[in-house]
């Protein structure tokens, strides 16, 4: 069942299903949270909640016994009670009945070519499964509003921030680690979970735009220079607001996120930003007229094209290892709408405790592959992580460290050491000044 969820996280980066909205005219009765043992081999627990958000049904299903985290679900309830829902387009499907006590839906789960009976119960808060942390909604803008988790404590204030495709949840085992001596949040940003998604345009994803959202949740909440701990992705929005309002925050914890989207490497470069900052000055240059406009844009191109070369090198050596067949990707609008917004950030003065798995473990990202071309992709991605960890190493306020074969959710496959780091990190920063 591992396996099946790690497929599972990798298939929420692919899918363009991140979020289904229910009809509400025929889904009410479905409110609330349904629970219930998948008797497969071995058995493993199930949670479906859906939740009702200005006037809008959504749903999401849970592995509770191999990961916390909500994948999306997509839902047909017809008004003589039956049930169907599917999660990743068909990867699994449950078609059943609701009692007329409307407590309890009985049908048949679907999942890798098996197909076994199960019972999903309405469940209490006395009797769910899931972790306990309290849930609310913050309108962010017009319009826009995230699902803020909060897993209690007394202390000062920390906010951790999911990578792309997770929500909040990804850190409900983890995150009530630091509680009491902290105040631990969570924030799940827009377009995932049931958090709002609006149109997936650039404008509505930029790094700066995600890491206000996090400013205006800070501020709803009331909190004072909190510690933001981010996984991958959202190491865009930590250094968005790291370098902008460096005032507001008492640190910043990178967790396996410091890549060239939250701290771009001047010496090696990244061809995704310098391809975006060369396409900006292509435009520039094919609109200019002759003379010294035209020039300057011109120069910028000659310096920048050599990184971008360099860059493009190093991706065809990679795509070169990768076996053939793997077909065309298919991102999801909202994902490819954040990398479309990205940008390089290069100054941050904030204390930083910065976490790298430095190689990431093979075994997570190079399946079935000939043992030859998957010590060279490593060999790439360990020059790679090599070059951000140099990066973050040459900012005067950060402690780096590397974790050899860790995973890329490292907070998970290096838990205690993740954990001590950390806590070591947040009594520094939060300790009295005199």
């Amino acid at each position: 069942m591992r396996e099946e969820v790690s497929l599972l996280r990798k298939r929420i980066l692919l899918s363009i299903l991140l979020l289904v909205w229910i009809d509400p005219s025929y889904g009410q009765d479905l409110i609330g949270q349904w629970q219930g043992t998948v008797h497969s081999a071995p058995p493993y627990r199930v949670v479906l909640k859906v939740v009702k958000d200005e006037d809008q049904l959504r749903a999401s299903i849970i592995w509770v016994d191999q990961s916390p985290e909500y994948y999306p679900v997509a839902i047909l309830s017809s008004s003589n009670s039956t049930v169907k829902f599917s999660v990743f387009t068909d990867y699994v499907v449950f078609q059943g009945s609701m009692n007329s006590d409307q407590d309890r839906i009985s049908g048949v789960w679907q999942s890798g070519g098996a197909s076994v009976k199960v019972d999903l119960h309405r469940a209490s808060s006395q009797e769910s499964w899931l972790v306990n942390s309290a849930s609310r909604m913050i309108k962010v803008e017009s319009k826009v509003s995230l699902e803020v988790l909060d897993w209690g404590g007394k202390g000062p204030p920390l906010v951790f921030l999911s990578g792309l495709g997770n929500t909040a949840h990804i850190f409900d085992t983890f995150a009530p680690k630091f509680a009491p001596e902290y105040h631990v949040f969570g924030v799940t940003r827009r377009g995932f979970g049931f958090s709002s998604s609006p149109a997936p345009i650039p404008g509505n994803y930029s790094a700066d735009q995600l890491g206000d959202d996090v400013l205006r949740v800070i501020d709803v909440l009331g909190l004072k220079k909190p510690v933001l701990a981010g996984h991958s992705i959202a190491g865009e929005e930590l250094s968005s607001i790291g370098s902008r309002y460096p005032d507001r925050i008492a640190g910043l914890i990178y967790l396996d996120a410091g890549y060239p989207y939250a701290l771009y490497p001047v010496g090696t470069g990244d061809p995704r930003l310098d391809a975006m900052e060369v396409q900006k000055h292509l435009s520039e240059y094919l609109s200019a007229q002759p003379g010294v406009d035209r020039g300057r844009v011109i120069a910028g191109l000659l310096s920048e094209v050599p990184l971008l070369q360099a860059g493009l090198e190093r991706d065809e050596r990679a795509d070169e290892l990768m076996p053939s067949g793997l077909g065309k990707h298919v991102g999801s609008p909202v994902a490819e709408a954040i990398h479309a917004g990205e940008r390089k950030y290069t100054h941050l003065e904030v204390p930083i405790l910065a976490i790298f798995a430095n190689p990431h473990n093979p075994t997570n990202y190079f399946p079935r592959l000939p043992k030859a071309s998957t010590a060279k992709l490593v060999a790439l991605d360990q020059a790679r992580t090599d070059a951000q960890v140099e990066a973050f190493r040459q900012l005067k306020s950060a402690r780096v460290i590397v974790l050899p074969n860790a995973s890329h959710y490292i907070f998970s496959s290096n838990e205690q050491e993740v954990e001590k780091a950390m806590k070591e990190f947040l009594s520094a920063v939060n300790e009295p000044k005199h």
